[in-house]
């Protein structure tokens, strides 16, 4: 298995960026007998990191090594910063096409990884989470599949936040520049739920979908509202829940639940 740090130029972010690389493509044959994930082509999922964190957090915190090898799985893990991977018009920055178009572009071509849509997954935890949600359905021609964990599905809690205001996790000055207008935020692109509608409207089509929460979660309540969204739109999708908190205890079994659902 191939592992290592790549940095390179990016447009949408206009300064050099770090990816973390797993690449299961020298495991010995003996390794992978019997696997049926090694009798078609590798595919590749797009790995991201939740608030404060950064693109090691699934290396040290989490199984993704195992993973990628158990499911011939090519893993790329990008530096979100405090993002929630979204374009960003007060910075300039477009984390959210740097995530869905141009890391996947940039790899494929450096890899030769397959283009098809099929093969490729984006999953994450928390604001990670959210992010994989938006990117999925940001780019539907890219992604045929997503997981979204403990996700910070926070766009409602935000909304009309006032002028000054701050809550356990940033001020209305941070939310306003990740997110645009808060008094318009959940009719804006930067909403998850307002990009279902949208490409409903459209005839795109949906990645396959799994989301899961811990019972102890404080992004719970968040969780059980996007569910019943789905539920409401008639989106298919998979929703998981069990004894857990915000961390990688839960998240760590939960990602293979997640990959045993999409890969089969």
């Amino acid at each position: 298995m191939a592992t290592g740090q790549i940095s390179f130029f990016s447009s949408s972010l206009s300064r050099f960026v770090p990816v973390q690389v797993i690449l299961p493509n020298d495991t010995p044959p003996e390794w992978t007998q019997g696997n049926p994930h090694f009798q078609r082509p590798m595919k590749t999922l797009i790995l991201l990191h939740g608030f404060s964190g950064y693109n090691m957090d699934w290396v040290y915190g989490g199984l993704v090594q195992d993973a990628a090898l158990k499911y011939n799985l090519a893993v790329l893990m990008p530096s979100g910063d405090n993002s929630f991977y979204l374009d960003q018009e007060a910075t300039g920055c477009r984390y959210g096409t740097f995530t869905g178009e141009e890391l996947p572009d940039y790899f494929g071509k450096l890899f030769g990884l397959s283009e098809k849509r099929e093969d490729w997954l984006v999953g994450g935890y928390s604001m990670g989470g959210f992010g994989a949600l938006h990117t999925a359905f940001q780019f539907p021609e890219r992604f045929g599949s997503v997981f979204a964990l403990s996700s910070a599905l926070i766009v409602h809690k935000i909304e009309n936040m006032d002028p000054g205001a701050q809550d356990l996790m940033a001020n209305y000055a941070y939310y306003r520049m990740v997110f645009g207008d808060l008094e318009k935020v959940s009719e804006s692109s930067s909403n998850p739920e307002e990009l279902v509608r949208r490409n409903k409207r459209e005839g795109k089509a949906f990645p396959d979908i799994f989301l899961a929460c811990g019972t102890e979660d404080f992004l719970l309540q968040e969780n059980h509202d996007f569910r019943d969204f789905l539920q409401k739109e008639e989106i298919p999708f998979r929703y998981a829940e069990g004894p857990g908190e915000h961390n990688f205890a839960f998240w760590n079994p939960y990602m293979e639940k997640a990959l045993e659902y999409l890969l089969g």
